[in-house]
């Protein structure tokens, strides 16, 4: 007999993206029985928002040369690619120095891109100009990464270490995040809290992130380079591997069987006959990161496969597209007047449906200009994409450019 915790085995089933997409596509298929509690579903409106994805996609993109959606599309300002500029002009001290260096930047640069409120700016000093939302974050976070903040070692900026993570104060991102009373951060503490508990998960754990150097986010890179099997590594072997290795960082949020669930929530319509029943899982953060981790893999001679079996992420921007787009309609039209919690059914369930109608519109996005999945993946229908046509209806519809569904945040789901 196995000695397995079903609990545990459970809850294991859960840190996928398969599940993310099985769950989604069960809520969704619920919706076009008309049986959600929070929202209806008109799929007449889908070919619509594909044609608005197409148009963003062409103007930004005319040759179609769609990059994938990931962290460092953040790093360019003005044409120019801060970080590939740098880099290259780095001499690295071996072979998997850059990629470890990637690691670590991408990796606290996307701890620290939940949504940032409508108010918050980066005030770029190369540019001159005032930068919000995750576009500001990543610029301001590149600027912390490159000038040491991370780092244990004032001779080596590139790097961010456990230990200062692990101490990192209220204060260094307040610095770093040009934050101040005229100019607020939602969240800051959750950011602070989420980088602090990082730096302690990767001091525990050298056998995996301190394997060729001291413990760092960047020791990830060895330890997949090690699961690639013929520098071969599927995208979705990458996301189990961050929900199994970072679970235990996310603040107080489900377990089951003694395993952090992460980005994952109730649904009362999920039921299953296991002791996963009415759990909605959605790992935004985390597929986010797994996004940009491809091409750091990519440009070390690893070859990453099935990018596809990634879902599309579950954040407001997409999910704004459906709403604002009409596809999603409130059942109760006062919601769209109210704040909600994270965890409300409410917000689950649109996350959810985001999900299974990203792969629909994505479908529709293909048909309209010819192309395949292997031509076009969801990685690049994300960036070409949905997320900018979703910002562009924000725009368009609310002075402020704020998501359709107003979220109480802590700075680590969004």
């Amino acid at each position: 007999m196995s000695s397995v915790n079903p609990e545990t085995s459970a809850a294991l089933s859960l840190l996928n993206a398969g599940a993310v997409r099985e769950r989604a596509n069960r809520l969704l298929a619920i919706g076009l029985e008309d049986g959600l509690a929070n929202f209806r579903i008109d799929l007449d409106r889908l070919d619509g928002t594909a044609g608005l994805v197409v148009e963003t996609t062409s103007k930004a993109y005319p040759s179609l040369a769609v990059p994938f959606h990931s962290r460092w599309r953040h790093f360019s300002m003005n044409g120019v690619d801060r970080w590939a500029t740098l880099a290259g002009q780095t001499a690295w001290h071996d072979p998997a120095g850059r990629p470890r260096a990637e690691f670590d930047l991408a990796v606290v640069s996307v701890f620290l891109d939940a949504g940032a409120g409508p108010s918050w700016r980066y005030h770029d000093p190369a540019t001159g100009w005032a930068i919000g939302r995750s576009e500001g974050l990543g610029l301001a976070s590149l600027a912390m990464f490159t000038g040491g903040v991370f780092s244990s070692d004032p001779r080596q900026p590139l790097r961010a270490d456990a230990d200062v993570l692990a101490n990192l104060s209220v204060a260094d991102l307040v610095r770093g995040m040009q934050v101040s009373d005229a100019n607020p951060l939602v969240g800051i503490e959750g950011r602070v809290n989420l980088l602090r508990s990082l730096g302690r998960l990767l001091a525990s754990k050298p056998a995996v992130f301190g394997r060729f150097d001291t413990p760092r986010p960047g020791g990830l890179f060895d330890w997949l380079a090690s699961l690639a099997d013929g520098h071969r590594l599927p995208a979705p072997a990458i996301l189990s591997e961050l929900l199994r290795e970072f679970g235990p960082i996310w603040p107080s949020r489900l377990t089951l069987g003694g395993v952090a669930l992460g980005d994952c929530w109730k649904h009362p319509m999920l039921t299953t006959a296991d002791p996963t029943s009415h759990l909605m899982p959605l790992h935004k953060l985390s597929q986010w990161l797994a996004y940009s981790l491809i091409e750091p893999l990519q440009r070390a001679g690893i070859e990453v496969t099935d990018i596809d079996g990634l879902t599309g992420l579950a954040e407001y921007r997409n999910g704004g597209l459906f709403v604002d787009g009409g596809v999603l309609t409130f059942r109760n039209e006062g919601d769209a007047g109210r704040e909600h919690d994270v965890a409300s059914p409410l917000v689950v369930e649109w996350r959810a449906l985001t999900v299974a109608l990203l792969d629909r519109v994505a479908d529709h996005v293909r048909r309209r200009l010819g192309l395949d999945a292997n031509a076009l993946p969801l990685a690049k229908i994300l960036e070409g994409g949905t997320w900018a046509a979703g910002r562009r209806l924000a725009r368009e519809r609310r002075a402020d450019a704020s998501p359709p569904i107003r979220i109480i945040s802590d700075g680590t789901v969004f």
